[in-house]
């Protein structure tokens, strides 16, 4: 991950800088800012294979991207953003819509817009997608009515994208190259199924498509549900609207079941908190009831089979590792 940052530089060139840096980075647009004596900004830039993250961090500033400017530089993107400090407002095609703290946004600069971001008691921030427009299926006169709009970012896979950007910029220094390509593609097809989503026309994602971010999507919700007893191939399946057959046969299709999935996701929540120094004041019993495994007995055989040595063994042997 790449990071520049104007206050490396004299004052008086920061915000030269920073309009160089943006008509480079992402494209030409006229900046001004009531900062621009003294401008602090920052970017962050993730190359993922196909697609590109940006994390700005800026003081406000108004951006206006005219007709000649796309005339001279046209990135043939879609650009979607999320909104995590500040506050935004768009103007395009004579509608404009203000955009809050959480939302998503989906940006066309191949068409002029005029702009104004607004910090809060700091500098705004965004984390940017941007997507080259021959890798989304979903076609383009649908996606124009739906540009510059807050998109629904606090349910279903809006919220799985806004956290997948989230945590690429946490984990970004951590990633190979492979695992950037890997993670690039996997954006293209979330933000497919996203923005097939907003303009009502799934059918025009493949299926397959359609299938792995709804994997995606089950695996998180088990994540986050792993300590519930009732955590079970019929909730999972009532959690998404879809029949507990299909649900089986989505697994089937990655050569395990739900719940061998369920059990190992457990299993190594508790192998990790039994080699966790922090933890060792707890009793493995608490640390398997806190993943769901209710039996002590039965957790100490299924961890036994899993890792060859019971749980408490398995505790000893991690901290006379450390």
């Amino acid at each position: 991950m790449i990071e520049l940052r104007s206050e490396d530089l004299p004052t008086a060139e920061r915000f030269p800088w920073w309009c160089e840096l943006t008509a480079r980075q992402m494209y030409p647009t006229l900046l001004s800012s009531d900062h621009a004596d003294d401008y602090r900004a920052a970017v962050k830039v993730l190359e993922l294979g196909r697609v590109t993250v940006a994390v700005p961090e800026f003081d406000c500033m108004r951006a206006v991207r005219t007709q000649r400017l796309i005339r001279r530089s046209d990135p043939e993107v879609w650009t979607l953003t999320l909104i995590c400090g500040g506050s935004l407002w768009i103007e395009q095609d004579r509608e404009r819509h203000e955009l809050r703290i959480g939302d998503l946004v989906l940006q066309d600069p191949s068409r002029p817009f005029r702009s104004e971001a607004l910090e809060a008691g700091g500098v705004a921030r965004t984390v940017q997608l941007d997507l080259p427009r021959r890798s989304l299926p979903v076609p383009e006169q649908l996606l124009r009515g739906h540009a510059s709009r807050p998109l629904p970012s606090r349910r279903g896979v809006g919220v799985l994208l806004a956290r997948m950007l989230e945590e690429l910029v946490c984990q970004g220094d951590d990633l190979s190259p492979v695992q950037c390509v890997l993670l690039g593609d996997a954006l293209i097809e979330l933000a497919t199924a996203f923005l097939a989503g907003v303009v009502d026309r799934a059918r025009v994602v493949p299926v397959e498509t359609r299938q792995r971010v709804l994997m995606r999507e089950i695996k998180a919700f088990v994540q986050r549900h792993l300590g519930r007893a009732d955590l079970s191939p019929s909730s999972i399946a009532a959690a998404h609207h879809i029949s507990v057959r299909y649900l089986h046969r989505l697994f089937q299709q990655e050569g395990i079941t739900v719940g061998g999935h369920i059990r190992r996701q457990r299993l190594e929540r508790c192998r990790a908190d039994l080699a966790d120094g922090r933890l060792s004041r707890q009793s493995v019993e608490r640390i398997a009831a806190r993943w769901g495994f209710r039996d002590a007995a039965s957790f100490s055989r299924v961890f036994k089979t899993a890792y060859g040595m019971p749980p408490g063994a398995y505790r000893r042997s991690a901290a006379g590792a450390i």
